[in-house]
């Protein structure tokens, strides 16, 4: 089961987001020998990486690029990577672990479907009252 997979078969229920990050590995500071990204100095420059990473990965998934002060980053503890699915209503319904071990997402998967069964069955409450 990949994000993609995922993305694939969700995407008409559930809305995908992808949040470009501060580089976890660039070559000025915990260089991974992979790539030849170095931490980004602008929002021009993450932009930029944020663009070939969307390009490179094919996902589909419409990707947004974190600020510079690493809000996002900060409020989902989401370095280096991570998978959240949050409700409409804005609570994090499922937050797993930290990538890149931590990155599964079969048990999205899982989240989604319980997430899913849980609003039909509030949708189905709410037309009835």
């Amino acid at each position: 089961m990949s994000l993609r997979d995922l993305y694939r078969e969700y995407n008409g229920q559930v809305q995908f987001i992808l949040v470009y990050i501060r580089e976890a590995h660039p070559t000025d500071g915990w260089y991974m020998g992979n790539h030849d990204i170095r931490d980004h100095q602008s929002m021009d420059e993450r932009r930029e990486v944020a663009g070939m990473c969307e390009a490179a990965l094919q996902y589909g998934i419409k990707t947004y690029v974190d600020e510079m002060d690493d809000a996002v980053s900060e409020a989902y503890a989401a370095m280096p990577d991570r998978l959240y699915l949050v409700g409409i209503d804005g609570r994090v319904f499922y937050a797993g672990g930290k990538g890149p071990f931590g990155f599964k997402p079969g048990e999205l998967k899982e989240a989604i479907d319980r997430y899913l069964v849980k609003r039909e069955a509030t949708d189905e409450f709410s037309a009835t009252a």
